[in-house]
């Protein structure tokens, strides 16, 4: 590329020409053949995967860094180490950032920052969502304490933004230090297995330190972020898979949090019922079944896109469709741990309740819950606390809140998943519904401990005083007495009678209380 200034019109275009072109291969042959090596697309690559074909538009192509190093000042190449702009996804407007390993390493500068905050910048002035595409060996250590600021300035735009546009990371290489937290803020965390790692801290650190050795993937692979930490909510097995996702995923989402979620028609009956849930509860209170197959079952075209889906298996969050629209669903999954609520499952849960009540998407809870963990473990470690987070997610949300008792709905966890008390708009039940303050057998045990211990016959008066215990107590009807309950309905009825709810919410409107923010337990 020429050195000297261009003269003439047809100068000045080919001078263009060739900064553009030097901008977008800014990186060696030799490098990218070394990230193609290891299953990982180039920054660029990535981009064109994600968006729709041809709408990207890029921003800030011929910045570069200003860094004084001696050796840096040798390589200044067009772009720096990230490439951002704007595009479409389904027609629809988003910007995104992608950063670049193979030009420094991916390392963050001023520069790189810069251009990261302005195109954050944009999507909030916009109303559009952001994605992060991150790869990158952490700060510019060359730059010293501006790369630290640099960060911070990302961080504060994560923050403004929070619950304003949907903010989506993507980690498709290492992202390490203080790289992690701005990730941490947004709203869904996608990870690639094998080939990205998030930690604090890097595995020879750990070992100087603690003596503890352990390898990246174990440390911070997407698996254990995915199954141990819940850090991040999705896993996938390569980049286009990986990239696939994030594509689905903005399929249920709005622009911002002053729109309405999309709208995508189906040919799935809005009136159609399901017999097979009639008798899909097992008779025996005891007995798992997949609360995930209900869900399917019920919702447009059995589309369940979950989130979370290896971590706290207790309960189940994620997306789907009815009449079109789309909803967020929680509910207890009576196949792991019996459903019961935990330390885990709670944040779990009150997080997704909490984001779906962000961007205007109803939510739909399916309730079969014995109670809370027991245990010293749960205690000491403030299942208190952290079970009030979901009590307070669920009461602050002001979006169409439906409940459906499948089964059991025990003790403080009855309230707390959605209950009428925590101001769901229309709760239902199925026949096999229990709603009481224990199941029948502790409650009989603690009640009539006295009457067993005098009867001849023990045994039978106990099997007596369960038997009566669950005729008025461990059924619907007494909390449906109380209104607590709004119908008891037939189990196939349940897709009908939803979408016929949520019809009926679509005007909702909650007057809030004047204050900055809540203080929820955290």
């Amino acid at each position: 590329m020429r050195e000297k200034n261009p003269e003439t019109h047809e100068e000045k275009l080919e001078y263009l020409r060739d900064l553009r072109d030097a901008a977008i291969n800014s990186a060696s042959a030799e490098a990218v053949e070394k990230h193609h090596a290891k299953g990982k697309l180039t920054a660029r690559e990535r981009i064109e995967k994600l968006l729709d074909p041809g709408s990207f538009e890029e921003l800030d192509t011929f910045v570069r860094h200003r860094t004084h190093d001696f050796e840096m000042s040798k390589r200044r190449p067009w772009g720096d180490a990230v490439v951002t702009g704007h595009g479409t996804i389904e027609g629809r407007k988003v910007f995104v950032f992608s950063q670049d390993f193979t030009v420094f390493g991916g390392s963050l500068g001023e520069v790189m920052a810069e251009k990261m905050c302005k195109v954050m910048d944009l999507a909030a002035k916009v109303g559009a969502p952001v994605i992060g595409l991150n790869d990158s060996g952490g700060a510019r250590i060359q730059e010293g304490v501006v790369s630290l600021g640099a960060y911070g300035d990302v961080f504060a735009r994560n923050v403004a933004s929070s619950g304003v546009i949907p903010q989506i990371s993507v980690i498709m290489g290492p992202c390490a230090g203080g790289a992690v937290y701005s990730p941490a803020m947004t709203d869904f965390i996608f990870m690639v297995k094998e080939t990205s790692h998030m930690f604090i801290t890097g595995p020879e650190v750990i070992k100087t330190v603690t003596g503890e050795e352990v390898e990246f993937e174990e440390l911070g692979g997407a698996m254990t972020h995915n199954s141990k930490s819940g850090v991040a909510h999705f896993a996938a097995e390569d980049e286009e898979t990986c990239l696939e996702d994030v594509r689905y995923l903005m399929s249920f989402l709005p622009l911002n949090n002053m729109e309405q979620p999309p709208h995508s028609p189906s040919g799935d009956d809005p009136e159609r019922e399901d017999e097979e849930l009639d008798t899909f509860v097992p008779d025996d209170p005891n007995k798992p079944y997949d609360m995930r197959t209900v869900v399917a079952k019920v919702v447009d075209d059995e589309e369940f896109f979950e989130v979370h889906e290896h971590f706290a298996k207790n309960i189940i969050c994620g997306f789907s469709r009815l009449d079109g629209h789309p909803v967020g669903i929680v509910g207890n999954q009576p196949a792991f741990k019996a459903g019961v609520l935990d330390i885990e499952s709670s944040e779990k849960a009150a997080r997704f309740v909490r984001t779906c009540d962000a961007f205007n998407i109803p939510i739909i809870t399916f309730t079969d819950v014995p109670g809370f963990m027991p245990g010293t473990d749960q205690e000491w470690n403030g299942i208190i606390r952290h079970g009030a987070k979901l009590l307070y997610a669920y009461t602050e949300a002001t979006v169409p809140k439906l409940t459906v008792v499948t089964r059991k709905a025990y003790g403080g966890a009855y309230d707390v998943m959605a209950s009428k008390h925590m101001l769901a708009d229309f709760n239902f039940a199925w026949p096999t519904a229990e709603i009481a303050v224990m199941g029948a057998e502790g409650a009989v045990n603690i009640i009539y401990r006295n009457d067993i211990a005098k009867s001849p016959t023990p045994d039978e008066r106990r099997q007596t005083l369960i038997a009566d215990y669950k005729a008025h107590f461990a059924n619907p009807y007494a909390a449906a007495e109380r209104g607590y309950i709004d119908d008891v309905i037939e189990p196939r009825q349940t897709r009908p009678k939803l979408i016929r709810a949520l019809r009926t919410l679509q005007t909702k409107r909650v007057a809030q209380p004047r204050r900055k923010h809540g203080n929820i337990p955290l």
